[in-house]
């Protein structure tokens, strides 16, 4: 059967869309690292055909926020100590490189945009799923505000496989920690100060990774 374009544009949107209700899954929690993914299951889950499933499921496992696991099957995978590493070496460069564009580049309803994002935050102390999604929308906009396409599109890629790591703003100092760290980097940007914004965001992302590891460990204890 021939379909029309429209209805091809409406087949890819549904797979882009599914695309994010998986993603968003991975990110908040909700399919954990080492979960076994099916089309079966998402199809129920999802409230969708198995097309739009196939299609996510394969653009996801390109991305690598899926693989495959021999007699598995799709899993959401398990960064290791080493990925975890490098990850946050390379947020450091380009994180801390959007900052000092942000601090340049950055219009004012975007510096507002950020402090109220930054309030919310602060607002939200005893939520971390809630602080998360907050956390997601203020390192988007930092980024979108360094104003530079092909910075933003490494920096994409980051944050997908930065969905790959359950949150730590669950955990009350680390909390605290991040929304101190994000109004100082607030306040580099609101004064145009490009090396104190880098500075800033740097730090932001130290703090961010000795977390981490401190709780890759744990981790590692639990199951050794």
């Amino acid at each position: 059967m021939e379909h029309s374009p429209s209805s091809r544009s409406a087949g890819g949107d549904l797979g882009s869309e599914t695309y994010e209700r998986i993603k968003a899954a991975i990110r908040d929690g909700s399919l954990a690292p080492g979960s076994r993914l099916t089309e079966a299951e998402l199809v129920v889950r999802l409230g969708v055909s198995r097309t739009p499933v196939r299609q996510a499921l394969t653009r996801l496992e390109t991305e690598g926020l899926l693989t495959h696991e021999p007699r598995r099957g799709l899993t959401v995978p398990r960064p290791d100590h080493q990925q975890v590493i490098e990850l946050y070496a390379m947020r450091e460069v380009l994180e801390g490189t959007a900052a000092r564009f942000a601090a340049q580049h950055a219009s004012e309803a975007e510096l507002r945009s950020l402090a109220h994002l930054i309030e919310e935050e602060g607002a939200a102390q005893d939520d971390g799923r809630a602080l998360s999604a907050i956390n997601l929308r203020i390192h988007t906009l930092l980024h979108r505000a360094a104003h530079n396409r092909y910075l933003l599109r490494s920096l994409a890629q980051l944050t997908d496989a930065m969905a790959l790591l359950p949150t730590m703003l669950g955990e009350p100092a680390r909390a605290r920690e991040a929304h101190a760290e994000h109004r100082a980097l607030l306040a580099a940007i609101s004064r145009r100060d490009g090396e104190a914004a880098e500075a800033a965001m740097r730090a932001h992302i130290s703090s961010a990774q000795h977390h981490r590891i401190a709780w890759l460990l744990r981790h590692a204890g639990e199951e050794g």
